[in-house]
């Protein structure tokens, strides 16, 4: 019975940790892009997931949602200009449920035709983990354009 109390007790301890660790890189992410917003001069809406949106031009074509399919030609940078990607000239095709959490929200802010910059918080991106070239509770900022809602 020790043993199991121990053993909640310490699930809650590192629970109520990991949850004070989120809280504390959300808000360092958001002074991040807040920063890069001012800095840069953008005018950027909030989503309230912590995610911006800077529409440059929204679109005329067809909208899409999160469980669309997409093409979309983009390039990735961190917050302080170095770029770690970009699509293909002429764009890449992908399902929305199948890239992240940034781009599945930020994507259907814009229609066919329609471009400007996701500011994403690492929370939405690859969070504590990181990835290949990108490292753990990175910002984000991708300019893309909407080039076609597939489906």
């Amino acid at each position: 019975m020790k043993s199991t109390f121990y053993i909640l007790a310490v699930c809650l301890t590192l629970f109520a940790c990991d949850k004070n660790n989120a809280e504390e890189q959300a808000a360092e992410d958001d002074t991040v892009i807040q920063n890069y917003i001012s800095d840069n001069n953008l005018i950027a809406e909030a989503t309230g997931s912590g995610l911006y949106v800077v529409i440059d031009n929204e679109g005329t074509g067809a909208s899409c949602s999160a469980t669309s399919t997409v093409k979309v030609e983009y390039t990735g940078y961190f917050t302080h200009g170095t770029q770690f990607d970009s699509s293909p000239s002429g764009g890449i095709e992908f399902p929305l449920q199948n890239v992240i959490l940034g781009w599945t929200e930020g994507i259907p802010y814009f229609k066919e035709g329609g471009s400007g910059k996701l500011l994403i918080p690492s929370a939405l991106a690859y969070g504590p983990n990181g990835t290949t070239g990108i490292p753990p509770n990175s910002v984000l900022i991708f300019e893309i354009e909407l080039i076609e809602v597939i489906e």
